[in-house]
């Protein structure tokens, strides 16, 4: 992970008519795994009987040939998460599951909701009882109080209840619903398999087990997987402007992902490209701190004519000790994680190309690995602006005070970090390595301004301190 342990919430993974569809779930939430370590989880039906199994850790360590067997049915939803609203423990884990009036219903979310608080506290009101300091809880929540006769009718109901950002897969005893807000914040996509449809947060997790790519799940849309096909419907007649996260192509995504309608790796590699046009350097070499830090090393190398090489290789053989949110855990394992193959980087000027910097702390000790395995100069190129503001979409971005350009100048954190010199790319340039026009992405964390405005506390662990609070008084 190359930006100071920036994390998004969550991937999600949904089968529709498979006789293996917990092992597909499985190899889904695999593929996925970049997008969570902390906790997973599958629930699993047959149209009678619902099953579930979750833990604490990477899918490898929750799931065994012994579990996926017990998970029988051609339904199946997966998740694997990490926290952005709620703490880390095992009752956050997800797919989160209740029994209702209507029956079993599970949920599987990426995004955070912005009106969080508020919709918990109007459903308590209505006999609401949380399990959870989730916010994904409260889907399920609004759709069981949901005054509608018509059950289809009854998800929607619950679901334009809810605002920020939301990609999603429910499980319901005869099929799964795929959601993705109005926005698009999240990516979602739709693919097929053996006469089987899957869901996926990124197209990676087709790739692995051979699926067939059809569609993005459209903002708004809410789309119901049954034996009787397809059938959406969606939140609004008008759909307000896209706000796709911009960081999905800068960080997140896997390479070899489409989102959004597009390649990853080219997206990343053009990032690169106009890095150098912008900030050229005379060097060298040019390295990138792997993994998503590549292929914009990539475009950088290629248009700057300094040649590319390996000067860092990734450990991805680490268990659940090192993915800890902790502070302490993530300075521990900066050099456990990432090493410098000293014999290409001793008395070299170096270009080390970063997918971006948050806090900083990160970045700085691995310039110092670099400058204990000889390293004349580094000079560092970040394939993106700045971080001036937290993400209430989704991201695990620090409070503001935490990011250091919020209150750090660029030559500022050149100092702090221990480099020759520092440049971002701008927005502008940010902009014209992307596929799609700018007014379709959300850029908050570079710019304040947000297009869903957040109640007042929303973030990591607020939303449980306030409810905490809330309820003693």
């Amino acid at each position: 992970m190359s930006n100071d342990y920036l994390k998004d919430k969550c991937g999600v993974f949904g089968v529709f008519g498979h006789k293996d569809a917990a092992r597909l779930a499985y190899l889904g939430l695999y593929a996925l795994q970049h997008r969570g370590q902390e906790s997973t989880g599958i629930v699993t039906s047959d149209g009678r009987l619902v099953r579930e199994h979750k833990g604490m850790g990477l899918v490898s360590e929750v799931f065994n040939e012994e579990e996926i067997l017990k998970l029988s049915g051609n339904i199946a939803i997966g998740h694997t998460r990490y926290s952005t609203t709620g703490s880390s423990n095992i009752k956050n884990a997800q797919p989160f599951l209740v029994e209702t009036l209507s029956g079993h219903i599970a949920v599987a979310h990426n995004g955070n909701l912005t009106n969080a608080l508020t919709l918990r506290k109007r459903l308590e009101k209505q006999g609401a009882i949380f399990q959870s300091s989730m916010d994904s809880e409260i889907v399920i929540h609004a759709i069981a109080h949901s005054k509608k006769k018509d059950f289809k009718e009854r998800i929607k109901d619950g679901i334009t209840q809810l605002e920020g950002a939301f990609s999603m897969v429910l499980l319901v005893e005869d099929g799964i619903i795929a959601v993705r807000d109005s926005r698009g914040f999240r990516p979602l996509s739709l693919g097929r398999l053996d006469g089987a449809y899957v869901v996926a947060s990124e197209t990676c997790a087709f790739d692995l087990i051979h699926a067939e790519f059809i569609r993005d799940i459209e903002p708004g849309e809410i789309l119901f997987i049954t034996e009787k096909g397809l059938k959406s419907v969606y939140m609004a007649d008008k759909k307000p402007k896209s706000s796709f996260c911009i960081f999905e192509y800068i960080y997140f995504s896997r390479p070899y992902s489409n989102i959004f309608g597009n390649n990853v790796h080219l997206a990343r590699k053009r990032l690169g490209m106009e890095l150098a046009k912008e900030a050229p350097c005379k060097a060298d070499l040019v390295i990138a701190i792997p993994d998503s830090g590549s292929s914009a090393a990539v475009g950088y190398s290629e248009q700057s004519g300094i040649p590319l090489e390996v000067g860092m290789v990734r450990n991805h053989y680490i268990g659940r000790t090192f993915i800890q949110p902790a502070q302490h855990i993530r300075d521990l394992s900066v050099r456990v994680k990432l090493n410098p193959i000293k014999d290409v980087v001793r008395g070299k000027k170096l270009v080390v190309i970063e997918d971006s910097i948050v806090r900083g702390t990160t970045s700085k000790a691995r310039i110092r690995t670099l400058r204990e395995a000889g390293a004349k100069e580094i000079h560092m190129r970040v394939s993106c602006p700045p971080h001036i503001s937290p993400c209430y979409y989704g991201i695990d971005f620090p409070t503001k005070e935490e990011l250091i350009a919020s209150s750090h100048t660029i030559e500022e954190t050149r100092r702090f970090i221990g480099l020759d010199s520092l440049a971002y790319l701008s927005l502008e340039g940010l902009y014209k390595a992307m596929p799609l026009p700018k007014n379709k992405f959300c850029v908050s964390c570079f710019t304040g301004k947000y297009p869903v405005l957040p109640e007042h506390g929303i973030g990591k662990f607020n939303l449980e301190n306030q409810l905490s609070f809330l309820n003693k008084i």
